[in-house]
């Protein structure tokens, strides 16, 4: 696997863990959730804008995923300031998600020969991830229902997902092994 070049990979991640705590704080009704998302939201919005102005060749999957992020984002600020109408970024997410979906979808795990890249872990781990959120879906949605145990599923699936993002960000970088057979060994 080679090493990404993506600019503010790590900020990224850490700024999304961050969300993602601060919605397992809010959940458990703990002081200072409001600051803690609306920072961190703040800080992917910035910090993705960077990232998308610093990339030299555009294609216009790039220009669907800054939309994408730009529409979550500001939904997600304007929420936590209690803005009425935000029901146009929710449904600006899902347009620009489900295009960015139909454009790029699973050709993300894939490399450039259209061979699955992904190792049996990594699946395992991708795996995990989509349980994670189906969890926090299924969590979510017996909380509006008003379901027992709702906060202990949302609380499982954020912390599924949690481990999953930690564990992308302090996972060690594989190097590729090299072909050295017909190499002359120099003293």
């Amino acid at each position: 696997m080679k090493q990404s070049t993506k600019a503010l990979k790590t900020p990224i991640r850490i700024s999304l863990v961050a969300l993602l705590c601060g919605m397992l704080m809010r959940i458990l009704n703990w002081p200072y959730t409001g600051g803690i998302i609306f920072t961190s939201f703040l800080a992917i919005l910035i910090l993705y804008s960077i990232r998308f102005s610093k990339k030299e060749n555009k294609q216009p999957v790039a220009y669907i995923k800054i939309a994408l992020v730009l529409f979550w984002t500001t939904n997600g600020l304007l929420k936590i300031l209690d803005f009425p109408y935000t029901i146009i970024f929710q449904i600006g997410t899902a347009i620009t998600f489900i295009t960015w979906f139909a454009m790029e979808g699973t050709a993300y795990f894939m490399d450039e020969d259209r061979k699955a890249k992904n190792t049996f872990i990594e699946v395992a781990w991708n795996f995990a991830m989509v349980i994670g959120v189906l969890t926090i879906i299924c969590g979510g949605l017996m909380h509006l229902l008003g379901w027992e145990f709702s906060i202990p599923t949302l609380t499982v699936g954020l912390t599924i997902v949690t481990g999953y993002i930690l564990k992308d960000i302090f996972n060690p970088v594989k190097e590729e092994i090299q072909d050295r057979n017909n190499e002359e060994l120099r003293l």
